[in-house]
């Protein structure tokens, strides 16, 4: 009976220490990853070329905030909506490639970075075609996705071939 007591409080004992440090196995495989946001980049911009200005605002988190090239910042996702009407014609497409991403050790914040290019065409039709650089920051939400929190780009040379 002892050595049953015993048995008892040696598993008591190691259960106290062992199962509050102990991670759920499903954690590791949903932890996210630089791949996870470039997954989402390339999910984010299909969107876009299929849905225009609805598919790009879809990734952007209510309270998002967009620092456009030389213009002032614009908070909010309802803000950022009135901006985004030029992705619904059909002359226009938004392409973008990430170069970078990362994520924070705590695997709620992240970041991506990379190169944009946008088709359209001017007041007399001819073929415009502009070149720049973006960040996105982007933040897993309550509910699990992932959203963008914080959106800029530049204007740049066209990049050497």
């Amino acid at each position: 009976m002892k050595s049953l007591w015993l048995v008892l409080v040696v598993t008591l004992l190691v259960a106290t220490v062992v199962l509050p440090n102990a991670r759920p196995f499903a954690s590791a495989s949903t932890k996210a990853s630089p791949d996870t946001l470039r997954q989402m980049e390339a999910e984010f911009m299909k969107a876009t070329a299929e849905r225009g200005s609805q598919g790009y605002l879809s990734y952007y988190a209510d309270d998002a905030v967009e620092v456009p090239n030389g213009a002032p910042l614009i908070q909010g996702k309802t803000n950022i909506a009135k901006t985004m009407g030029f992705l619904d014609q059909k002359d226009n497409h938004l392409t973008w490639t990430p170069v970078g991403a990362d994520i924070s050790a705590s695997g709620d914040l992240g970041y991506t970075y990379g190169n944009y290019e946008f088709r359209s065409r001017d007041k007399d039709g001819k073929p415009v075609v502009d070149h720049g650089k973006y960040t996105s920051i982007w933040k897993k939400q309550k509910d699990g996705s992932w959203k963008v929190v914080l959106d800029m780009g530049n204007g740049s040379p066209e990049p050497a071939q």
